[in-house]
Protein backbone atom coordinates (compact mmCIF):
# COMPACT_ATOMS: atom_id res chain seq x y z
CA UNK A 1 0.00 0.00 0.00
CA UNK A 2 1.07 3.08 -0.58
CA UNK A 3 1.80 6.40 1.58
CA UNK A 4 -1.65 7.86 -0.14
CA UNK A 5 -3.68 5.39 0.04
CA UNK A 6 -3.10 4.69 4.15
CA UNK A 7 -3.56 8.33 4.86
CA UNK A 8 -6.67 8.35 2.26
CA UNK A 9 -8.04 5.04 4.49
CA UNK A 10 -7.16 6.47 7.83
CA UNK A 11 -8.94 9.81 7.28
CA UNK A 12 -12.20 8.04 5.99
CA UNK A 13 -12.10 5.77 9.44
CA UNK A 14 -11.39 8.86 11.40
CA UNK A 15 -14.18 10.77 9.53
CA UNK A 16 -16.90 7.66 9.71
CA UNK A 17 -16.12 7.65 13.77
CA UNK A 18 -16.43 11.36 14.54
CA UNK A 19 -19.78 11.10 12.07
CA UNK A 20 -21.42 8.48 14.49
CA UNK A 21 -20.23 10.19 17.32
CA UNK A 22 -21.89 13.52 15.76
CA UNK A 23 -25.44 10.98 15.59
CA UNK A 24 -25.25 9.51 19.02
CA UNK A 25 -24.52 12.95 20.59
CA UNK A 26 -27.72 14.36 18.72
CA UNK A 27 -30.20 11.46 19.95
CA UNK A 28 -28.77 12.02 23.57
CA UNK A 29 -29.66 15.38 23.31
CA UNK A 30 -32.93 14.74 21.73
CA UNK A 31 -33.70 12.41 24.75
CA UNK A 32 -32.09 14.70 27.64
CA UNK A 33 -34.58 17.20 25.95
CA UNK A 34 -37.28 14.93 26.02
CA UNK A 35 -36.93 13.99 29.57
CA UNK A 36 -36.31 17.32 30.58
CA UNK A 37 -39.27 18.42 29.39
CA UNK A 38 -41.88 15.68 30.74
CA UNK A 39 -40.28 16.27 34.42
CA UNK A 40 -41.13 20.09 34.05
CA UNK A 41 -44.64 18.66 32.87
CA UNK A 42 -44.67 16.15 36.16
CA UNK A 43 -43.55 18.90 38.61
CA UNK A 44 -46.37 21.12 37.28
CA UNK A 45 -48.88 18.22 37.90
CA UNK A 46 -48.01 17.85 41.21
CA UNK A 47 -48.02 20.71 42.35
CA UNK A 48 -51.81 21.45 40.51
CA UNK A 49 -52.53 18.55 42.65
CA UNK A 50 -51.56 20.23 45.79
CA UNK A 51 -48.37 17.66 45.84
CA UNK A 52 -45.16 18.98 46.87
CA UNK A 53 -43.18 19.78 43.76
CA UNK A 54 -40.38 17.64 42.71
CA UNK A 55 -36.58 18.26 41.61
CA UNK A 56 -37.13 18.29 38.04
CA UNK A 57 -33.03 16.62 37.84
CA UNK A 58 -34.08 13.97 40.08
CA UNK A 59 -37.51 12.40 37.84
CA UNK A 60 -34.68 13.06 34.70
CA UNK A 61 -32.39 10.75 36.53
CA UNK A 62 -34.96 8.60 37.64
CA UNK A 63 -37.77 8.30 34.73
CA UNK A 64 -35.75 9.59 31.95
CA UNK A 65 -38.14 10.23 28.91
CA UNK A 66 -39.70 6.58 28.97
CA UNK A 67 -41.15 6.41 32.97
CA UNK A 68 -38.11 4.28 33.67
CA UNK A 69 -39.40 0.87 35.65
CA UNK A 70 -42.81 2.61 36.36
CA UNK A 71 -43.87 2.35 32.10
CA UNK A 72 -42.32 -0.89 32.16
CA UNK A 73 -45.37 -3.37 31.86
CA UNK A 74 -47.14 -1.63 34.62
CA UNK A 75 -50.16 -3.45 33.81
CA UNK A 76 -48.97 -6.99 35.29
CA UNK A 77 -49.84 -8.40 38.83
CA UNK A 78 -46.99 -7.44 40.14
CA UNK A 79 -46.69 -4.06 40.10
CA UNK A 80 -50.57 -4.34 41.39
CA UNK A 81 -48.62 -6.74 44.55
CA UNK A 82 -46.14 -4.33 45.11
CA UNK A 83 -48.70 -1.38 45.44
CA UNK A 84 -51.06 -3.23 47.51
CA UNK A 85 -48.09 -4.24 49.63
CA UNK A 86 -46.91 -0.43 50.24
CA UNK A 87 -50.79 -0.17 51.76
CA UNK A 88 -49.57 -1.70 55.25
CA UNK A 89 -49.51 -0.63 59.26
CA UNK A 90 -45.43 -1.22 58.75
CA UNK A 91 -44.94 -4.75 60.13
CA UNK A 92 -43.30 -7.76 59.03
CA UNK A 93 -44.63 -11.31 59.05
CA UNK A 94 -47.72 -11.94 60.80
CA UNK A 95 -48.38 -8.55 62.14
CA UNK A 96 -48.73 -7.00 58.86
CA UNK A 97 -51.94 -5.89 58.41
CA UNK A 98 -53.39 -3.67 55.23
CA UNK A 99 -54.74 -0.07 56.29
CA UNK A 100 -56.76 2.40 54.06
CA UNK A 101 -54.58 5.00 53.09
CA UNK A 102 -54.56 8.66 52.05
CA UNK A 103 -56.01 9.10 48.07
CA UNK A 104 -52.44 11.07 48.05
CA UNK A 105 -50.25 8.17 48.31
CA UNK A 106 -51.34 6.88 44.67
CA UNK A 107 -51.81 10.76 43.48
CA UNK A 108 -48.28 10.19 42.78
CA UNK A 109 -48.18 7.22 40.66
CA UNK A 110 -51.29 7.80 38.82
CA UNK A 111 -49.37 12.02 37.92
CA UNK A 112 -46.10 9.56 36.45
CA UNK A 113 -48.47 7.28 34.37
CA UNK A 114 -50.51 10.07 33.28
CA UNK A 115 -47.16 12.20 32.01
CA UNK A 116 -45.31 9.34 30.80
CA UNK A 117 -47.34 6.26 29.51
CA UNK A 118 -50.76 7.66 29.13
CA UNK A 119 -51.65 4.30 27.48
CA UNK A 120 -51.59 2.79 30.78
CA UNK A 121 -53.59 5.39 32.70
CA UNK A 122 -57.45 4.41 32.60
CA UNK A 123 -56.61 0.53 33.68
CA UNK A 124 -54.85 2.56 36.58
CA UNK A 125 -57.38 4.63 37.23
CA UNK A 126 -59.75 2.02 37.41
CA UNK A 127 -57.67 0.23 40.10
CA UNK A 128 -56.93 3.30 41.43
CA UNK A 129 -61.05 3.99 42.30
CA UNK A 130 -61.30 0.35 43.54
CA UNK A 131 -59.86 1.23 46.64
CA UNK A 132 -60.72 2.71 50.02
CA UNK A 133 -59.30 6.48 51.59
CA UNK A 134 -59.33 7.78 54.12
CA UNK A 135 -57.85 11.89 54.85
CA UNK A 136 -54.79 10.63 57.01
CA UNK A 137 -52.04 12.36 54.90
CA UNK A 138 -51.52 16.60 55.45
Amino acid sequence: MSGRSVIATVSLIALIILAGIGVVRVVNENETQQAQEKAAQLSTEFTNAGLRALNTDRVVNLLGDDGGAVCHDPDVALRRGILYGQFTNGAAGPGQRPVIVDNKVVQGQLLIIKVYCPEYIEMWQHLVNQLKYAEVAS
